[in-house]
């Protein structure tokens, strides 16, 4: 059993002195007990506060960050997505491995413990699934075991280029399964990772472009024989050619569809994006429970638009960050460009505040991602409390951003204040996997890495 002992630690409540956390040889917190005695425990170097969830992430995309920045003419998401398809074309499941193991490190050092991995890279590049079904499946997670992130794989059901069933195209043929054998890899993965408390195993249609209200039908009437409880992960009105695309097909808008009958949303599910939302969709989405996973520096590196956050917060609605397509490695940027867009949308300041957290625009949005992230991932994170898995960052409270900040003032000093990282160590399930900024396998992955940008930009070239 691991004994630690921190001056200042966020729990649930808001910040808390001289806590004492026990966490048993399975990275569970036993105990963690405010006003306690020091009495031999490991002392950490600054406050502590729970790791962030990421709840949406391509991880292939790391390596392509910032090679889309350049347009012959008009550019949009659409045309990325061309770019996209032929970065992904030849990348082999080595390359992949290698692609997440440095993203998955990267993000631990951010302060990010845990990842929600949208899993549609399934087959080889011909299209022609791996003699094993799972094979990028089990390069994903071997990727967060060596990093040590947790992860909730969601593999992704793929089947159309558009709505209606229209064929998909060339450069989706590695994305493609039907039902059956997607529930055949989820059940495959399951069973080889029901022992391991770092891996939750859930589901993500990718979208309604990509599937059938059948092909929707079967694939979670499957899950729910596997696991009634499992996350799931949709794409959801993240470009307004896709509402209106839904609108032609259906006669309603993506949201608008799913509420009405498309799925029956719970807590269970996250609607990655949501960008493109009316006043009755925002209302009607918070009262289910379900989460709405906010990408904002991809949603604005995309050109996707803004999320009507104020008024969902307003009424009573859930998120959590991601960062998608790793254009950005920082749940602090996230966070402020979440509130940030707002700010530009509103003219105004401080859009983002709650009573709940004393008009705190910092509190509200660290615990709303806490809470919404670990919702979305299906794992018992984001919390300092018992029973809850020991993922937590130190804060360097040397840096000159945090330096004399009180309990009332560390958060938003955290996520507003200057750009250096305020992460100093990192724990993930029981195990520290960064210490004093460093993580233990960092040049081994990082030279795995450059080795597989090498071989990628020299093909491209």
């Amino acid at each position: 059993m691991q004994q630690l002992f921190a001056e200042r630690a966020l729990l649930p409540d808001g910040w808390a002195r001289d806590v004492r956390l026990d966490i048993d040889d399975k990275g569970e917190l036993l105990a963690v007990t405010p006003g306690a005695d020091w009495d031999g425990a490991e002392r950490l170097a600054g406050p502590v506060m729970p790791g962030i969830p990421n709840l949406h992430s391509h991880a292939f995309q790391r390596a392509m960050a910032g090679l889309a920045e350049r347009a012959a003419g008009e550019d949009s998401f659409w045309s990325w997505r061309e770019v996209m398809y032929r970065f992904v074309g030849s990348l082999t499941p080595e390359q992949v491995e290698a692609i997440a193991a440095q993203l998955y490190l990267e993000m631990l050092k951010a302060g990010y413990t845990s990842v929600g991995e949208f899993h549609y890279l399934h087959h080889d590049p011909e299209g022609l699934p791996y003699q094993d079904v799972a094979e990028m499946a089990w390069r994903v997670l071997s990727a967060a075991r060596r990093s040590g992130i947790g992860c909730t794989l969601l593999p992704v059901l793929y089947g159309y280029g558009g709505f209606g069933g229209r064929p998909a195209g060339a450069g989706q043929r590695r994305f493609l399964n039907e039902p059956e054998r997607l529930l055949r890899l989820i059940a495959k993965v399951r069973e080889a990772t029901a022992d391991d408390p770092q891996v939750r195993v859930g589901l993500a249609p990718h979208s309604l472009r990509a599937v059938t209200p059948e092909t929707l039908r079967d694939v979670l009437s499957g899950l729910n024989g596997l696991d009634p409880r499992a996350p799931i992960h949709i794409h959801v009105a993240e470009q307004m050619a896709e509402v209106d695309a839904c609108n032609e097909w259906t006669g309603k808008r993506p949201v608008e569809y799913l509420l009405d009958g498309g799925a029956e949303l719970d807590e269970r599910w996250c609607l990655v994006h949501c960008t493109h939302t009316t006043e009755d969709e925002v209302r009607r989405l918070a009262a289910t429970g379900a989460v709405a996973g906010l990408c904002p520096t991809t949603e604005a590196n995309l050109g996707d638009g803004l999320f009507p956050a104020a008024d969902f917060l307003a009424a009573g609605g859930r998120f959590g960050i991601g960062s998608d397509s790793h254009i950005s490695i920082s749940p602090v940027e996230e966070l402020r460009w979440l509130e940030y867009g707002q700010r530009l949308f509103a003219q105004q300041r401080n859009v983002l505040q709650t009573e709940a957290h004393g008009g705190s625009v910092g509190a509200t949005l660290v615990h709303g991602a806490l809470a919404g992230g670990a919702q979305a991932l299906g794992r018992p994170i984001g919390r300092l409390a018992a029973g809850y898995r020991a993922d937590l960052v130190v804060l360097d409270d040397g840096l000159p951003t945090l330096a004399g900040r009180t309990d009332e003032q560390l958060l938003d000093a955290v996520v507003f204040a200057g750009n250096e990282n305020p992460v100093r160590d990192v724990m993930a399930g029981g195990r520290w996997v960064v210490r004093d900024r460093r993580h233990e396998a960092e040049r081994e992955v990082l030279d795995g890495y450059r080795t597989v940008v090498a071989e990628l930009l020299g093909e491209a070239a």
